[in-house]
């Protein structure tokens, strides 16, 4: 991983066997957890699991933020706490969807997905960048609507190899959690606005 990045993200692989019968009818059994997440996000978060982190951004607190970095340079840190446990939650919906993890994805507690960036010093943070790092990542977003595509044909082999195996291939597990590091990344520097520096074109 890129270890000086603020934005750090990571899964534990599992090496016992995953459950065969909840991994095969994910979808399903995952419907009451997506549902309560689009109901804390506005309902903007799809059951199209490989979208929802970038859609995700709706439902963090963003334009308000931008307005108190510009005018009052302060981040709240209820803001911050909000935005970084929803986007913890969001996670371990999306890897449980995407079949990373078998247990049933927690409200609170931090499970096997791990997501953390460091409260930032406001006053450190540019004040005018806030109004354009949205459109700064705009290479970044078409990267990834490629890479979701990929991660969404990496899920659905491991799908078929978890069903025979109860193993989840590791190189398929790292590109998909590579994948989410990079687009949490890209959450943190557009979205939830904790860094000044450019997320890394990186899957590590």
């Amino acid at each position: 991983m890129v270890r000086s990045y603020p934005v750090q993200f990571d899964v534990d692989f599992p090496t016992r066997p995953l459950d065969r019968l909840t991994t095969a009818f994910r979808i399903l059994v995952a419907i009451p957890i997506v549902i309560l997440l689009s109901v804390i996000t506005n309902g903007v978060v799809q059951g199209d699991h490989h979208t929802g982190s970038i859609t995700l951004a709706a439902g963090i607190v963003f334009l308000p933020l931008v307005l108190m970095l510009v005018f009052r340079q302060k981040y709240p840190r209820w803001w911050f706490d909000w935005n970084l446990n929803l986007l913890r939650f969001s996670n371990r919906v999306t890897a449980y969807l995407a079949l990373l993890d078998d247990r049933y994805p927690s409200t609170d507690e931090e499970q096997a997905v791990h997501l953390d960036f460091p409260y930032p010093d406001a006053r450190k943070l540019n004040r005018w960048l806030p109004l354009v790092k949205w459109l700064l990542a705009l290479p970044h977003y078409v990267v990834l609507f490629f890479l979701w595509i990929a991660s969404l044909v990496a899920v659905i082999v491991a799908w078929f190899a978890i069903l025979f195996t109860g193993r989840y291939p590791r190189d398929l597990f790292r590109f998909v959690v590579g994948v989410l590091r990079w687009t949490n990344r890209v959450n943190g520097y557009a979205f939830a606005l904790v860094t000044d520096q450019y997320p890394p074109f990186s899957l590590s």
